[in-house]
């Protein structure tokens, strides 16, 4: 099969201008086919300040009621999409934006209250991916460029980036060699969130869960590990989780940061 590279990024690295500028050029000097997921929930906060609209979050999720739901509709889908699309363009990238509503790509269903509403959060599975559109868009030499929105019932619904990349990664399995690269901009998986030099180098599913029980992890990395399982015991053979600056180092067998495997 050949491979294909789904490429996550978020965290600083969208609010920084040259870190991200250096992430989209490494990115454009990929030749195998490649799709990127992106974030931006910093700077749907930062908006959102601007415009009165509280950011809560749980459990690193954000909380989505209508008037965020339409924050991260505009700031996700419009302004960082955008952005990261021309920037592609300009690199030679022939990239396209787009949503889980784009081509219906990516179906959801909102996620039902229980312990906690999320609100208009959007939960997908395998089955829920058009993957033989993407086939097609990527033997197009097309680049989609995703940002973190799905749609159910004519409504858009805020979705986790990490589990539209894991999702991705699943789906695409079927038709290439799949490496999954989360990028942020930590070293990798910290056993000690203040240390940069406590990075867990392999992490199976026994060591992730002793850890987890200890109270190891900060928030914002579980909704990745999660998603880096997820794919792992579904069929998607590698997954790296690491810092942005050493993407090509992660596209090579010299990889830097933490590998998620099953044993």
């Amino acid at each position: 099969m050949n491979k294909l590279y789904i490429i996550k990024i978020g965290g600083n690295v969208l609010d920084e201008e040259k870190s991200l500028k250096e992430f989209l050029k490494n990115f454009s000097s990929i030749h195998e086919p490649k799709i990127l997921i992106h974030g931006g929930g910093k700077i749907a906060t930062k908006f959102g300040d601007r415009l009165g609209i509280e950011s809560k979050y749980i459990k690193g999720r954000r909380v989505t009621d209508e008037p965020t739901l339409d924050l991260v509709t505009m700031v996700y889908g419009g302004l960082v999409n955008k952005q990261i699309v021309a920037q592609l363009q300009s690199l030679g990238c022939n990239a396209m934006g787009l949503t889980g509503a784009d081509g219906n790509l990516i179906k959801a269903t909102k996620r039902p209250a229980g312990e906690v509403d999320y609100g208009f959060a959007g939960d997908i599975n395998v089955e829920s991916v058009n993957s033989t559109l993407l086939y097609f868009l990527l033997k197009q030499n097309v680049i989609p460029v995703f940002a973190p929105l799905t749609h159910a019932n004519g409504s858009m619904l805020n979705t986790n980036a990490d589990t539209i990349a894991s999702v991705l990664a699943i789906s695409l399995s079927k038709h290439f060699d799949v490496r999954l690269i989360m990028c942020f901009e930590k070293p990798g998986v910290l056993e000690d969130v203040n240390n940069p030099a406590s990075v867990i180098r392999q992490l199976n599913k026994e060591s992730y869960e002793s850890l987890l029980a200890k109270g190891s992890f900060h928030d914002g990395i579980l909704p990745k590990l999660e998603n880096a399982f997820a794919a792992i015991q579904s069929g998607v053979k590698e997954v790296l989780i690491g810092e942005h600056t050493h993407l090509l180092a992660n596209t090579s067998y010299d990889t830097k940061g933490t590998l998620i495997t099953l044993t």
